[in-house]
């Protein structure tokens, strides 16, 4: 019975969520120029008239935008209050990363590309990048958006939780940057255990964990249990959740462990309370040993 109310709880929790979170995605119309912040030169953007700006706009759903060099809007919000000012490239967590493993000779593994923000800032620095993504819309947006910035890094639809015996050549990198989508997985712990078959110096990890008292929930992988939180997601159509009905979020502790397991030494580098729970920015690299 005790199991019975907490799966209970769980799902009006979860339905409650979804509800309100459809509630609050209605799109309202951003202006398309007078921004001061965050400008950016854009290559083959710069130049458009505000005709086709405003159209190159509207092609794609757009959940995130950037401003040129003429204080104009290129992309949209994604909804009132979620990616409603303009993004700022590159990320600062790039520029720690850059620091932090030198990224003008690496090649760098983008998961989760999204809208190709973090694509830009990393193709600012690192000599090479590949992204991928595990829906095809955020594949299409990343490639128009890198495009007219005048990048081309490597861009290709993943699910980065599938078998990947087969796309090891295609995702082997020096460095991975990995913000977002770590607490989005089904299967986290083997997640991390594979990570040093095709990365081979180091990760910057952004995510979300669960703190001791919220992981009621075991998993099992190869003979050993894990404790996690159970976090519910919206699946495909929903371009900022997980993959699957739900997601496991692991505690830090276990998070590092798994790390260094397969080879890392570990920095935390930040850790902060958001809206929707604790998160950590941490630095693997391979252990010289």
């Amino acid at each position: 019975m005790r199991v019975f109310i907490k799966q209970l709880n769980w799902l009006m929790q979860s339905r409650y969520s979804i509800i309100k979170k459809k509630l609050s995605r209605t799109h309202h119309k951003l202006p398309l120029d007078g921004y001061e912040n965050n400008e950016n030169t854009i290559k083959f953007v710069d130049f458009l008239n505000d005709k086709d700006l405003q159209e190159l706009n509207s092609i794609l759903n757009w959940n995130c935008f950037v401003v040129d060099s003429n204080g104009r809007r290129f992309g949209n919000q994604a909804y009132q209050n979620k990616r409603s000012q303009p993004q700022t490239i590159p990320d600062k967590r790039i520029l720690l990363m850059d620091e932090y493993f030198s990224l003008a000779d690496k090649h760098v593994l983008e998961v989760g590309c999204f809208e190709g923000i973090h694509t830009i800032g990393l193709s600012k620095y690192a000599n090479r990048v590949t992204a991928v993504d595990s829906r095809i819309e955020n594949i299409v947006k990343t490639i128009v958006r890198c495009s007219l910035f005048g990048f081309h890094p490597t861009i290709f639809k993943l699910n980065i939780e599938e078998d990947l015996s087969e796309y090891l050549t295609l995702i082997s990198a020096d460095v991975m940057h990995h913000v977002g989508v770590f607490y989005h997985l089904k299967d986290p712990v083997k997640h991390l255990l594979e990570l040093s078959k095709y990365i081979h110096q180091g990760i910057m990890l952004d995510t979300h964990y669960a703190l001791d008292e919220q992981a009621e929930d075991i998993y099992e992988y190869n003979g050993k249990k894990y404790y996690y939180k159970k976090h519910r997601e919206e699946g495909y159509t929903d371009v900022f959740s997980g993959m699957y009905e739900y997601s496991k979020w692991l505690k830090l502790d276990d998070i590092v462990s798994l790390l260094k397991a397969t080879g890392f030494d570990v920095d935390i580098i930040e850790q902060r309370n958001e809206r929707n729970g604790p998160r950590v920015l941490l630095m693997a690299k391979k252990s010289l040993a």
